[in-house]
């Protein structure tokens, strides 16, 4: 028999507050506990005590001292190692939060602040009826991202309501039965086959989804172009080092929402991280592809990625200033379910497995040297698998060539200029101590079609037997198309016609360099190449535009590699790195994926090590960012590329996470 004494030595007091959502102020509970009893058992003892008749599945213990949550109810609190001056928080797991989605509308919602990041923005995705969300996650912008915005408001004499799209009524709560991101190939398509609107059984994909009672539209259609005023002060000319700062603020996959300081009612920012879109599909992703657009429309309004004036004119005339209504981007999308960025339908026919496609054609070369002229030599050039040989002359093809360069891996970057009848292709070719820069210029757009296609596939370690190198062929054609302002003679009859500000869809700096009606005309002129196209093909043919740009999916961090006395810029793309010289932007090195052979964390030096084959090494520090969000970058894009539609919808989470956990 225990004595009073006894019992008193093996218990002790713990303070607990809780955190009840319906009293203005916390109050604390104090019980008697010992160290054998469980959470469960803590948490069954709190709600005896406060007795108050609610429903408190939600709520758990959040440790404040140690800032992690005490989730696991069956260990006891030494096993857990709370002791007697251990503060505890009894709070409800699910908490408002209120996020800025890519085309700048703000939705608020209930979201897990206890599950890791991963599965929150998972929750977040179904909620909001995209598919994908491993492609996307939260970011904490720094402090200026919206400061400058509320200073604007002030000096306002009609200031600016944020249009929030409220969702509190319904929590984002993990099922365990769906599995994260992936979804049945067999839903129900976004729009009603019979009267052609949005279909509210479209939210029979979750039946838990909070847009089933209200306009679950908005989020797939674009928002009003912004004034040239609102775009001048969103504007900032940005660098290297400066769009290196803008990615540090990615929160970490494998931790909790509470864990990373996030506060109730914080606003963050939804916004696709990984350039990996896969399976993209208008039949079912309304609100996914019409996402990416504006993600890539503000990327090009504000210049965080880079093009030419030439291209930003096409990226305006593919905008949709025509006001058209809502049904007819319905019935455009009716039309259209088909289209992918795969490029469509592919041939039925069935192509002749025995024979390897090849390319040969005359096309000039140049190499750039020190102190010599830009000056271009034909030879004869034929292309076979992922391999580009020239020879002196088309005689001479049977023997050895001049040189056989090697394109897995390469950096290709389109050098063209329709106007000026410039069709080139610029060849960055990783080697040992840098890269070899090669230049070829071809004559007319169907040869350059052909070849800059074959080049993109060959990077990416794929052949012309390829079911995707003929759609390729075709897009680079239609991109020229709309390149090709020539054929647009009757774009001055109609402005006069044209209610539109040209200035809300090109870049402010762009915007300055031309007077508005001459902008107009030249937006009117490349329209008159899509005018024709439905709206949901007009959003993909602007994705593709920005995925042809040769700076598109580059996400830059400022590091300092391993033996070197200066700062570079790290670029890491779904397929490689590239580091880049930080004052010029010149690339220097790239090493793909697919030659890795390992990295890890040093965590103590804060320092990403990566090996790749031919005993290539490097390592580096990350300045701009902790090293964690580098690695979890490297090993997220591994993870996408496990990716595959005949894996049955699911996705192997544990695989993420061990991939980029770093401290496995």
């Amino acid at each position: 028999m225990l004595s009073s004494s006894d019992f008193a030595s093996a218990s002790w007091e713990l303070v607990v507050r809780v955190d009840h959502p319906n009293e203005e102020e916390q109050k604390d509970i104090t019980l008697r506990v010992s160290g054998d009893l469980h959470i469960g058992g803590v948490m069954l003892k709190l709600v005896e005590q406060i007795n108050i008749a609610q429903d408190w599945s939600d709520f758990a213990l959040w440790w404040e001292q140690k800032h992690c949550w005490l989730l696991k109810t069956h260990w006891t609190l030494d096993k857990c190692g709370v002791q007697a001056d251990a503060k505890l928080v009894f709070t409800p797991q699910h908490k408002m939060l209120r996020l800025r989605l890519p085309n700048m509308k703000t939705v608020r919602l209930r979201v897990s602040f206890s599950t890791v990041v991963f599965r929150a923005v998972s929750d977040i995705c179904r909620a909001l009826n995209i598919r994908r969300a491993e492609e996307l996650s939260l970011l904490k912008p720094s402090g200026e991202y919206f400061k400058k915005k509320k200073k604007k408001e002030k000096n306002n004499k009609e200031p600016i309501i944020e249009d929030i799209l409220n969702l509190e009524s319904s929590p984002t709560i993990s099922g365990p039965s769906v599995s994260p991101g992936l979804y049945s190939k067999t839903m129900t398509p976004t729009y009603d086959p019979i009267n052609g609107t949005p279909a509210s059984s479209t939210m029979t994909w979750f039946s838990d989804s909070p847009l089933t009672e209200q306009n679950c539209n908005i989020l797939a259609f674009s928002q009003p172009p912004q004034s040239p005023e609102a775009l001048a002060d969103m504007y900032q000319f940005r660098s290297l080092a400066d769009k290196a700062k803008l990615n540090a603020g990615w929160l970490d996959s494998s931790r909790s929402l509470m864990e990373q300081g996030i506060q109730e009612d914080e606003q963050l920012l939804l916004r696709f991280k990984y350039y990996t879109f896969f399976d993209l599909n208008p039949k079912y992703d309304a609100v996914r592809i019409n996402q990416i657009y504006e993600q890539a429309r503000w990327a090009i309004l504000l210049e965080e990625i880079d093009c030419t004036e030439e291209e930003m004119l096409i990226f305006a005339a593919l905008q949709d200033f025509t006001n058209e209504s809502e049904v007819d981007e319905v019935e455009a999308a009716l039309s259209n379910l088909e289209v992918t960025l795969e490029g469509g339908k592919a041939d039925n026919t069935l192509e002749d497995i025995t024979a390897i496609p090849k390319l040969a054609d005359n096309l000039r070369l140049f190499r750039p040297k020190k102190l010599i002229l830009k000056a271009f030599k034909q030879y004869w050039f034929v292309f076979k698998d992922t391999s580009i040989a020239y020879f002196k002359n088309k005689e001479l093809e049977q023997g050895e060539p001049v040189e056989k360069l090697n394109l897995r891996g390469c950096e290709v970057v389109p050098d063209v200029n329709v106007a000026g009848r410039k069709f080139g292709i610029k060849l960055l070719i990783p080697v040992a101590d840098g890269m070899n820069e090669v230049y070829l210029r071809c004559d007319h757009e169907s040869q350059y079609a052909q070849w800059m296609a074959a080049c993109i596939l060959a990077s990416k370690g794929k052949t012309m037997a390829d079911s995707s190198y003929q759609p390729e062929v075709r897009n680079i054609l239609s991109f020229l198309k709309m390149k090709n302002r020539n054929s647009a003679s009757q774009g001055a009859s109609g402005l006069e016609n044209m209610d539109m500000n040209p200035e809300c869809f090109v870049s402010p700096r762009c915007a300055k360099k031309h007077k508005s009606k001459q902008l107009a005309a030249c937006i009117l002129e490349a329209h008159q190449n899509v005018a024709q196209m439905p709206l949901v093909e007009a959003k993909l043919r602007f994705i593709q535009a920005w995925q042809s740009l040769p700076e598109f999916g580059l996400t830059y961090y400022l590091v300092r590699f391993k033996g070197s006395k200066k700062d570079d810029i790290l670029g890491i793309s779904y397929n490689r790195l590239i580091r880049i010289d930080a004052a010029t932007g010149i690339p220097i090195t790239t090493w793909r994926f697919t030659n890795m052979k390992q990295w890890n964390v040093n965590w103590e030096i804060r320092q990403v090590a990566i090996e790749f084959d031919q005993n290539v090494s490097i390592a580096f520090t990350c300045l701009s960012a902790d090293c964690k969000v580098v690695h979890e970058y490297i090993g997220g894009y591994i993870f996408l590329s496990t990716r595959s539609k005949d894996q049955n919808e699911t996705l192997d989470e544990d695989l993420f996470h061990k991939l980029t956990g770093g401290q496995e």
